[in-house]
């Protein structure tokens, strides 16, 4: 059967366990890739006649272009086939029904289908996983299986008295049953993995893969077979040098430690706390740290010690060492690169340059507090500072084309000085809307706008608009236009207006109002 193919991050991962002298069983449980998969790319990096190690320092772009792309499967096909899966399994309950008949059948309605022996492989493993279930063994530094508990603890507000729900996550390695706790506003992405971060630096170092719930903040799209993790968990797996193993949607014998952890915090955290009233977020995980440490020295009964000796006596020593700094969100999201040679951040609301020969291209945005970069095709093709400036222009003078590279002089008096060639009035009305924002950068597109107004007008025109819009309370570049294309700046203002009543007796004077 041909090998499904994997993504980078994944790639990077297979990398590092087999750099670590993992076997490729090993790397199919610990990544929850088939094993035909993890055969075909190990067979690929031997292949290339490079160690792992040397592998590892390949950009993005190298992998995936040391790695060809033909032979793997169509997913295409398959989620075709996996529709009509519960079909098969009910038909073939009845008397008489064969597996050909079905295949036949199946067949006529997809010509481009499977053949009868991968349709029996498919089927076979299909039927087999959907039965039966066993006790999960767990190995020193194996695993730290993470989720949130189902019920909420709380905080009060001070000032209003309103009880506010707080998620509560909790890690566990199971092999000692050493357990992490801490109390979080939400579920999102930005509190998930800073947990992770908090849990791991707890524990002191850092196991051979995390297995987690099929949350919002780390599946992307949850499956029975293959889960999608989110770019950003895949990085933060990349970071520690370890795998991210997502348990199958609807199975929860896959962290039953986890779900049984969860209730004995329940019964020894959940409970001493409910009688005290927290009013923040900190003095609640003080009080947590407090009862976590007596959860992990109590003796267990039926071991006759406690989590955290059997933590320190066997399981510390198998964790990997902890890299110098935590790892830092980064968030991924697709732009266009714009004529100008810029891509938008949005959620800074301003621009980056590239390359000007990938105008017109779309690219990928990486960033986290400190840095932006870009990508394209997995290569990055530019890389800055973070500005943090709405309306900004961030820019590398080599990225941009010579018809572009006069926006490096942009600033509000560049445009001042530009505008006084079409007039005083022109040079005025142009210091007003960039004074009119607290960020001049946003209007310079607006005065740019303006001044080449002349080109469809003239000088004379243009002034005479910007001298008519120059009371007004509100500035820019749609108003100047409007008053060109209804010719306002070529009416007669000096005519005094004519009274339409007339003069005669019956009118009464201001004398009668006083």
């Amino acid at each position: 059967m041909a090998a499904k193919r994997i993504d980078i991050m994944e790639l990077k991962q297979l990398l590092l366990l087999k750099s670590k002298g993992e076997s490729n069983r090993s790397c199919e449980r610990l990544l929850g890739i088939h094993r035909n998969t993890i055969n075909y790319y190990v067979r690929m990096f031997r292949a290339s006649g490079l160690p792992y190690a040397k592998l590892l320092k390949y950009t993005d772009k190298e992998l995936d272009d040391l790695l060809p792309t033909k032979g793997t499967i169509d997913s295409n096909r398959y989620s075709i086939f996996s529709e009509y899966l519960p079909y098969f399994d009910k038909e073939l309950k009845k008397p008489g029904c064969t597996r050909e008949q079905l295949w036949r059948e199946y067949l006529s309605k997809h010509p481009n289908g499977y053949s009868y022996s991968t349709f029996n492989y498919y089927l076979a493993l299909w039927r087999n996983n959907t039965k039966g279930s066993g006790k999960l063994e767990h190995k020193y530094g194996d695993a730290i299986y993470v989720d949130y508990t189902g019920k909420k603890m709380q905080i009060t507000n001070k000032q209003t008295g309103e009880l506010i729900d707080v998620e509560v996550f909790v890690g566990i390695l199971p092999a000692s049953q050493y357990t992490y706790v801490e109390a979080t506003i939400s579920q999102k992405k930005e509190d998930f993995i800073s947990s992770m971060n908090r849990c791991l630096q707890y524990f002191g170092g850092v196991p051979q893969t995390i297995v987690t719930d099929n949350l919002k903040s780390a599946v992307t799209k949850s499956s029975k077979y293959s889960a999608v993790l989110n770019k950003s968990l895949k990085d933060m797996a990349i970071h520690y040098r370890t795998s991210i193993n997502p348990t199958r949607s609807y199975s929860p014998q896959d962290k039953a430690l986890v779900e049984g952890a969860v209730k004995l915090v329940y019964q020894r955290i959940y409970y001493p706390l409910s009688k005290q009233t927290f009013f923040s977020l900190p003095e609640l995980n003080i009080a947590l740290k407090d009862k976590l440490k007596e959860y992990n020295i109590f003796i267990m009964k039926q071991l006759g010690l406690s989590r955290l000796k059997q933590f320190l006596d066997n399981e510390k020593s198998y964790l990997s060492a902890l890299p110098s700094q935590p790892y830092e969100l980064k968030e991924y999201k697709k732009a266009k690169v714009q004529k100008m040679g810029f891509v938008y951040l949005h959620q800074d609301k301003n621009y980056y340059s590239v390359p000007f020969r990938y105008i017109g291209y779309n690219v990928e945005v990486q960033y986290n507090s400190e840095e932006v970069e870009i990508y394209y095709k997995s290569e990055r093709i530019a890389n800055h500072k973070r500005n943090y400036k709405r309306g900004a222009y961030t820019k590398v003078g080599d990225h941009l084309s010579s018809a572009h590279k006069f926006y490096q002089g942009w600033s509000p008096s560049y445009f001042i000085n530009w505008a006084k060639k079409s007039g005083d009035h022109v040079a005025a009305y142009t210091e007003k809307l960039l004074n009119q924002n607290s960020y001049p950068e946003i209007a310079y597109k607006q005065c740019l706008g303006i001044i080449n107004l002349k080109k469809i007008y003239s000088d004379k025109r243009l002034d005479k608009a910007c001298e008519i819009a120059m009371n007004q309370y509100k500035y820019g570049y749609h108003i100047i236009k409007n008053i060109l294309i209804n010719k306002m700046d070529l009416a007669d203002n000096s005519l005094s207006p004519v009274p339409h009543i007339t003069k005669h007796g019956n009118i009464r004077g201001s004398k009668f109002y006083n």
